[in-house]
């Protein structure tokens, strides 16, 4: 999204389910690394993040989540239930339920200027979901909308790259009518 970035990170995101947890885990070949943000909850879009933002389901009316974690593995997670309506922060005591495994520091500061592949896994339990809208069950056949994104919005060279595209004038990862149909198998 916005201009062409000078530095084009190359960002991989695999994605599994059983019935408990929503299994993600991302490779990012990067440049001009960070991750500051001291605690969840916090500006993570600012460091180097990737992010999942996603309807349980088909129905994008329902409202949507975004769950953004900087390299660190500090994370960002709201559900949006619907136009108008005020997002909900999800409570930290739920966010420490959503296990979280990443290759790099918590805090990384000074940047990385040099060439370096992180990873990024988390397991995000469904019934945590649940508390916030109707979860259509993972599984053979079963849709969700979605889009993944990767942003670098304070590094030394910032960046918007999505999954599904998105066409608008300025980096807004807030639009679910470009989320992208995840099929389940």
């Amino acid at each position: 999204m916005g201009n062409q970035p000078g530095h084009f990170p190359i960002a991989e995101v695999k994605i599994a389910y059983d019935d408990m947890a929503i299994h993600v885990m991302f490779r990012v070949q990067d440049r001009f690394v960070r991750a500051v943000a001291p605690e969840d909850q916090g500006k993570v879009w600012e460091d180097s993040c990737v992010e999942f933002f996603f309807t349980p389901g088909s129905d994008l009316s329902t409202g949507y989540f975004n769950l953004e974690m900087n390299c660190g593995g500090t994370m960002l997670f709201h559900f949006h239930p619907g136009t108008g309506k005020e997002k909900i922060v999800i409570p930290k005591r739920e966010c420490t339920k959503i296990w979280r495994m990443h290759s790099l520091p918590t805090i990384v500061d000074p940047e990385i200027h040099e060439p370096v592949t992180w990873t990024l896994a988390y397991e995000l339990p469904l019934a945590v979901l649940k508390k916030y809208c109707r979860v259509v069950m993972p599984g053979p056949r079963a849709t969700w909308r979605a889009n993944f994104y990767k942003c670098a919005d304070k590094t030394s060279h910032p960046h918007w790259l999505t999954w599904s595209p998105v066409d608008f004038a300025k980096p807004n990862f807030h639009l679910p009518r470009y989320f992208g149909i995840l099929e389940f198998q």
